[in-house]
């Protein structure tokens, strides 16, 4: 339930969450998540909307008679503020934007996605390669088949207008938002805090209900979980204010969930070292330790995850042991081409 709408957070409509902001859930057919929150935000300058959407009819269709419920249509948008690159939030900002002529901004840590996606023909199909670095050769095979790989439509993922570049301000008419970098979930993930508002549109950076995916992107990372963790402190150092997620409800304060947030990964951490210490002397991949961990607040198994989710949780996996690398309680090598860990010492 969330508190703008005495509803499911994903119920339809136009949620008024703020003075001048209203909250917007889009489907997001065949994904567990189910929806994605869109904020309409209205000042002087014309329309805001904090991310879009994934560009299919459906979510076009809502987002369409959503901003209409409310008095606006498509041509009233001025500008998109995309929070990060991920087609849920992306894909329907940038297909809009280009019609009605509203600037897309997104951060410049998302760039090397970008390109890469457009360098290569057919478009980047590369996460099978991760995989097998992981030591989940079974994940990577299925991974790589046609229909687990679908073609990208590359109309649904152009370049920005504008790249969002350092923490900074940005003016809507006599609203200020403060772009704040939090990479982690993706490099280039940005927040918007409305210091005089009292609200944190948050993304996937900090969620109610679920943490983030780390850890799998196209363009693989050194330490995601410590970019993760050291966003989480950043914001957690910020006044705190009411969180108005991309998934799940409207919640009273980003403080006390990155408490959890934090916590929760210090105990996964804590789990990962415990599979290593009772492993045998050769070590373990991440494949290995995360069929070892319990999944999602209902503790499945790996095995019992569909494909996209054991591979998130895979690399997830791999993004805790190299930061027990980082930290010295790991070791790691490389043995016919996958990522080997072992308990320092």
């Amino acid at each position: 339930m969330s508190p703008d709408s005495g509803e499911h957070w994903t119920e339809p409509g136009a949620w008024p969450v703020a003075d001048g902001v209203h909250r917007i859930p889009l489907p997001l057919p065949q994904d567990g998540l189910r929806a994605v929150n869109v904020y309409a935000v209205e000042s002087e300058a014309g329309l805001t909307l904090v991310d879009g959407g994934w560009s299919i009819v459906e979510a076009r269709e809502l987002l369409e008679r959503s901003l209409a419920s409310i008095g606006y249509a498509f041509a009233d948008v001025r500008r998109f503020l995309v929070t990060h690159v991920h087609r849920d939030h992306y894909t329907l900002a940038h297909v809009i934007g280009r019609e009605v002529g509203a600037e897309v901004s997104l951060g410049i840590g998302d760039k090397p996605t970008l390109d890469l996606m457009h360098a290569t023909e057919p478009p980047f199909t590369g996460s099978s390669d991760l995989l097998r670095a992981a030591g989940a050769t079974e994940l990577a095979d299925r991974w790589g088949r046609p229909s687990a790989s679908p073609t990208l439509d590359l109309a649904h993922w152009g370049y920005p207008d504008r790249w969002l570049e350092g923490d900074h301000d940005i003016t809507l008419g006599s609203r200020t938002l403060a772009a704040v970098e939090t990479p982690g979930h993706t490099q280039g993930h940005v927040v918007f805090a409305d210091h005089g508002g009292g609200l944190l549109f948050a993304g996937d950076h900090v969620l109610p209900t679920i943490t983030p995916s780390i850890g799998f992107e196209p363009v693989p990372v050194e330490q995601p979980l410590r970019d993760f963790m050291g966003s989480l402190a950043k914001v957690r150092a910020m006044p705190d204010l009411r969180l108005l997620p991309a998934h799940g409800p409207v919640a009273p304060s980003v403080h006390a969930r990155v408490d959890e947030l934090l916590a929760h990964h210090e105990e996964r951490l804590a789990a990962c070292l415990r599979a290593l210490v009772g492993a045998a002397p050769a070590g373990l991949t991440s494949y290995d330790v995360a069929g070892v961990l319990p999944w999602t607040r209902h503790e499945h198994a790996l095995a019992d995850l569909d494909l996209f989710n054991a591979g998130l949780a895979t690399m997830e996996t791999k993004a805790h042991l190299e930061l027990l690398v980082a930290r010295g309680d790991a070791a790691r090598s490389v043995v016919d081409g996958a990522v080997v860990f072992t308990a320092a010492g």
